[in-house]
C-alpha cells in the first residue's frame, strides 16, 4: 500500500508541475512557448483559466492529503527498542593523542 501511495503521489506532483507550467503568466508560461493560442481554444480563454486554477488547488490538496495519509500510517518505521540517539548514547569521549607526533 505504501508504494501504491507513493505512486500516486508522484503522478499527482507530476500533473501539479504540468499544470502549473501551463498557466499564463505576465510572459504567458509554457502555454506561450508552444504556441500559447491554442491552449485556450478548448474552453475559451476565461474558462481555461478558471480550469487550470481549479486543477491546480485539487491537485495541490490531494498532494497534502496523500503526504499527510503516508506520514501518519503507512511510514515503514524501525523496530527498535532503544529509543535513545546516537548522540544521546556517545557521551562524552576524549580525543585520541599520537606520542609519535611531536608537541
Amino acid at each position: 500500500m505504501y508504494s501504491v501511495l507513493i505512486g500516486i503521489s508522484v503522478i499527482v506532483s507530476i500533473l501539479l508541475i504540468i499544470i502549473i507550467l501551463m498557466q499564463a503568466s505576465k510572459g504567458s508560461g509554457l502555454a506561450g512557448t508552444f504556441g500559447g493560442a491554442n491552449v485556450g481554444s478548448v474552453f475559451g480563454t476565461r474558462r481555461t483559466a478558471d480550469f487550470l486554477s481549479t486543477s491546480t488547488w485539487w491537485l495541490a490538496g490531494m498532494l497534502v492529503v496523500l503526504a499527510i495519509v503516508v506520514n501518519l500510517f503507512f511510514l515503514p518505521t524501525a523496530k527498535n527498542d532503544n529509543t535513545n540517539s546516537v548522540i544521546q548514547k556517545g557521551g562524552r569521549q576524549g580525543v585520541p593523542t599520537n606520542p609519535a607526533l611531536p608537541r
